[in-house]
């Protein structure tokens, strides 16, 4: 269903003049000036009166009778920017603005309840593409009427001059418009129980498996098309699909897209970790923003791989982005920061991006100017805009290594030299802007990537590093007993924690249990887990809402079902429910797992849309092979548990201690200097074994 209220909007007649006025630096100051995210002080002294989402504006909104203009966005938004210097910081704009709205600016990442709500308005209202910024017009009481994203500034005054008017002429019509819309964003994405329960059937999943892989490029990676997205809980599906199955094709579409992924342009070749998404088809300009989210899901993703086979430029992956992330994204305190701008120094990639004539300056030698510019493709005219270059693995270097009569090591070595001059200077130039706050949600990615990749590498600052920040949240964003916080900067919370932020510190919390087997780890996922199920439940559904009980009322309370860059926060807590049922023998947990995925395969259209439900295909995986429980007991467990780590088991849950632990599984299994490792399912235990290769054939029996 559209609400087409507004369309060809570059043809509205312009009622003002299209002048700009540049106000002077700081001239104004509106009401973000108090507020903590980078992004929202971005705009602080715009003339534009922007207040941020709260009871004050909307209070105005009513005593005044004027329409609400929500703008959404985030600090590292390229658009977001470029719409802030062409409409916000104008003052005629913002005059117009001023005295015919009440204007709320809204962190996305702060409040992603707010922009989900406006984002499926805007999903709803227009056949535009919706994305950020994202603008909507809603009525003084926040139900919206519609909404869009980036607009020039003369579409922009266009878009508010037909709303002002439709406003003082027929507000009647704006309020049909607000009930229908409003109800269309209350009933999307609200799924019942299941009339029955699912019988869990392999050729079900493998026909669903089928209709995804159709949709991939086994030439370039990802899905067909542009722009490219990495979704790597896409992938991890499939790598898991392909553990239990064999399917060859699975494991090639994964890999295909991890090796052109991290030789393209999306990949920092210089200084490792990963931009947002690439805006065509073959991985090469990125969309340069540096999200937390992202470099957490792909190191997990990265490391998994590289535990089913030790492939050497995966670990290179690995290393580089951790590097990265705590080069520029790691504070003092073991917290983790948001990310980078797509831009500095006022243009969009500059900081990443060379000429060819300054490549041969840095490096000074012809000869190896060319043979970086042939290995990382750059072109005399540039293989982007203007000239520039983005730097991206340009070929096969065995290839390259011949046809320059070097050895591979002698050319890695000359690559590896020119990287670090290019560094130096790379490293003079205006940096990216840097959204320093701390996202309980990201973070908990973060943690769990530490975790994998200690799993994967064994190196031990990778766990360290993941138990500082396990501490630090645990310390800094829980209050009040087991509620969490959502957001801090600066040594202040003020947003309290969504559905997401829960289900992923969860997850990262069990996973360190199993890597430390210390159980205060897993009791306080436990103990998350309880409040979740005590704040956001839905008593019509199994499913929960993303937001808590706590929270003051929006228009709508929503749930977040499908998964998208990120998991649902349904179905990573799904997983949650499903990974606890079983440490503690938890039926309540178990049942309510099977539900939520009951009702999502039955009434969401998983079955016909399986990439859009991807981590929802890889709990009915487990729940169609039920997992092994690997308890590891006696004096060596840390060493037996660390060796099998190393290796890609998605179907083993580890539990265990030098002398057992509290878990049910575990009584009885402490001999007196002995390490034992039991493989068992279902309490059902096998002979116990020393050693981690008999262990492993258990495991594959």
């Amino acid at each position: 269903m559209k609400w087409h209220i507004f369309s060809a909007v570059c043809f509205v007649p312009m009622l003002l003049s299209c002048g700009r006025e540049e106000p002077p630096e700081e001239a104004h100051t509106n009401h973000l000036i108090h507020e903590s995210s980078p992004y929202l002080l971005q705009h602080a002294h715009n003339p534009v009166d922007w207040f941020p989402w709260g009871e004050a504006a909307l209070e105005k909104a009513r005593m005044e009778n004027k329409l609400l203009i929500i703008s959404v966005g985030y600090s590292a938004c390229h658009w977001c920017h470029v719409m802030e210097r062409e409409s916000f910081e104008d003052t005629t704009v913002a005059r117009f603005m001023n005295e015919h709205f009440v204007s709320i600016k809204v962190d996305r990442e702060e409040r992603p309840d707010i922009d989900d709500l406006y984002l499926t308005a805007c999903q709803l209202a227009t056949d535009r593409g919706c994305g950020w910024p994202l603008h909507a017009f809603a009525l003084p009481d926040g139900r919206p009427v519609w909404a869009g994203t980036y607009f020039p500034r003369k579409e922009w005054m266009a878009v508010m001059e037909y709303f002002v008017q439709l406003y003082r002429d027929e507000p009647e019509k704006l309020s049909r418009y607000a009930a229908d819309l409003t109800q269309g964003v209350q009933e999307l994405g609200r799924l019942v129980p299941a009339a029955q329960g699912i019988s869990y059937d392999s050729s079900a999943l493998r026909a669903a498996v089928n209709r995804l892989l159709e949709e991939l490029d086994y030439e370039r990676g990802g899905r067909r098309g542009s722009p490219k997205f990495p979704l790597p809980n896409l992938y991890e599906f499939l790598l898991a699909y392909q553990h239990y199955s064999g399917d060859a094709r699975a494991l090639e579409a994964v890999e295909v897209s991890l090796q052109r992924m991290a030789a393209g342009g999306i990949y920092d070749q210089l200084g490792g970790g990963f931009a947002r998404y690439s805006t065509d088809a073959n991985w090469l300009v990125p969309h340069f923003e540096k999200m937390l989210y992202d470099n957490a899901q792909l190191v997990s993703l990265y490391a998994h791989a590289y535990q089913r086979q030790a492939n050497p430029f995966y670990r290179q992956v690995i290393e580089q982005t951790l590097d990265f992330v705590a080069r520029e994204l790691t504070a003092p305190d073991g917290s983790f920061y948001s990310s980078l701008d797509a831009d500095s120094d006022g243009q969009e990639g500059s900081f990443y991006v060379w000429r060819q004539e300054e490549v041969d300056s840095i490096l000074g030698d012809a000869a190896l100017s060319a043979l970086f510019s042939e290995y990382y493709g750059l072109e005399a005219e540039g293989n982007w805009d203007a000239g520039r270059n983005v730097l991206y693995r340009h070929g096969s270097g065995e290839a390259l290594a011949r046809r320059s009569g070097r050895s591979l090591a002698e050319l890695e070595e000359a690559m590896a030299d020119a990287r670090a001059r290019l560094w130096k200077a790379r490293e003079e130039r205006v940096r990216p802007g840097l959204d320093d706050k701390v996202l309980t949600s990201w973070n908990a990615l973060m943690l769990q990537a530490y975790v994998d990749a200690y799993r994967a590498l064994g190196a031990p600052e990778y766990l360290e590093a993941a138990e500082g920040n396990a501490r630090f949240l645990l310390a800094t964003m829980k209050a009040d007993g087991r509620r969490l916080n959502r957001n801090f900067k600066e040594g202040a919370s003020v947003v309290n924690a969504f559905l997401d932020d829960y289900a992923f510190l969860i997850q990262a919390l069990i996973s360190l249990y199993e890597s430390t087997f210390d159980e205060q780890w897993l009791y306080e996922a436990r103990g998350l887990a309880d409040y979740v199920l005590a704040h956001f439940a839905d008593s019509d559904s199994p499913l929960f809402f993303y937001t808590s009980d706590l929270d003051p009322p929006l228009v709508a309370r929503r749930m977040e079902v499908a998964d998208n860059v990120m998991p649902a926060s349904n179905s990573a807590f799904a997983h949650d429910l499903w990974r606890l049922g079983h440490y503690f023998y938890d039926s309540t947990y178990l049942q309510r797992a099977a539900g939520m995925l009951q009702a999502v395969w039955t009434e969401a259209g998983l079955r016909d849309e399986p990439g859009s439900y991807a981590n929802w295909c890889r709990l009915y995986q487990q729940m169609l092979s039920p997992p092994l429980e690997v308890a590891i007991v006696g004096p060596e467990a840390g060493a037996r548990r660390d060796e099998l780590m190393r290796h890609y088991l998605p179907q083993v849950q580890l539990l265990g201690g030098r002398k057992g632990g509290t878990l049910e599984l575990l009584e009885g299994k402490y001999r007196e200097g002995e390490t034992l490792i039991y493989v068992c399912r279902e309490k059902v235990c096998k002979l116990p074994v020393g050693e981690v290769a008999a262990a492993l054939d258990l495991i594959a029996d």
